[in-house]
């Protein structure tokens, strides 16, 4: 007896990339960020393949199986990629094909479909530069900026002309927040995020003064759908919230074999 599809109950997400405003080399991350909240059943480039800047994305095409859309420039200086691919997002909002969209592209020509899709009670993602208008971001459930996909370029660290040896006897809490501390120092923080740390916590907070650290993250993403904690030079927000030990204090509570991350404000000390 064959199993079932496993995907059958994954949300299906369509993939709808904007060949102009986009990276061939980050298609796999993008693909990867696109993937946590579905299965990519429709995946699509749009762009002018009869010029030279489009040839870049050939191999990146058939390894990840996306299927190029011509448009032609049919006026020098115009783009017309957006038209297209915003024609073919209707149809496929309409036809109820798919239960969200991916949008990469850092053109604000995409505020209104991205804005039209949450809408109609569809999710919305969107992936681009960190350049892309800020209409355009917030009219996403969430933006992903491309700058926390690039790899990072890391130099080996050395001491006395040899290489650092991983510390055996660390525990993974220290590991995981030493590694934090790393990345940080190469990724330095270009906006205080501690306004919006505060505003999520406030709406997370229970009764007994604690927030699950899942749901400061929601809040966070209703806040600025660009929020995202690599910003800072952290790959989880937890270990954001840890970098901030004079304002929160966290603690771990196991429940039914997984951890779950609890935050709390500590109270503002008042000079005498």
């Amino acid at each position: 007896m064959n199993e079932p599809f496993l995907d059958e109950k994954r949300k299906k997400i369509a993939l709808l990339i904007d060949g102009d405003n986009a990276q061939p080399a980050l298609i796999d991350k993008i693909m990867a960020e696109a993937g946590k909240y579905g299965l990519i059943t429709i995946r699509r480039i749009y762009g002018d393949w009869t010029t030279v800047n489009m040839s870049g994305w050939k191999h990146t095409l058939h390894d990840n199986a996306i299927q190029p859309i011509q448009q032609f420039r049919y006026t020098v200086g115009k783009n017309s990629t957006d038209s297209a691919m915003i024609i073919d997002a209707m149809d496929i909002l309409y036809n109820h094909l798919v239960d969200g969209f991916c949008i990469v592209s850092s053109d604000s020509d995409y505020t209104r479909l991205a804005t039209r899709i949450r809408e109609m009670g569809f999710f919305v993602m969107g992936v681009g530069k960190r350049t892309t208008p800020k209409a355009f971001v917030n009219a996403c459930h969430m933006f992903i900026y491309t700058e926390n996909l690039a790899p990072k370029s890391r130099a080996p660290q050395q001491q006395h002309g040899r290489k650092k040896e991983p510390r055996r006897s660390e525990t993974r809490e220290a590991r995981e927040e030493r590694e934090d501390k790393e990345e940080r120092a190469e990724a330095p923080r270009k906006y205080d995020p501690i306004p919006l740390l505060k505003a999520a916590f406030d709406m997370a907070m229970g009764e007994d003064g604690w927030a699950e650290l899942g749901m400061i993250g929601g809040y966070l993403r209703q806040l600025d759908p660009g929020f995202d904690s690599r910003t800072f030079g952290f790959r989880q927000l937890s270990g954001l919230i840890r970098s901030y030990a004079d304002l929160f204090e966290t603690r771990y509570q196991e429940l039914e074999g997984r951890t779950d991350v609890f935050v709390k404000m500590k109270e503002e000390k008042t000079e005498a």
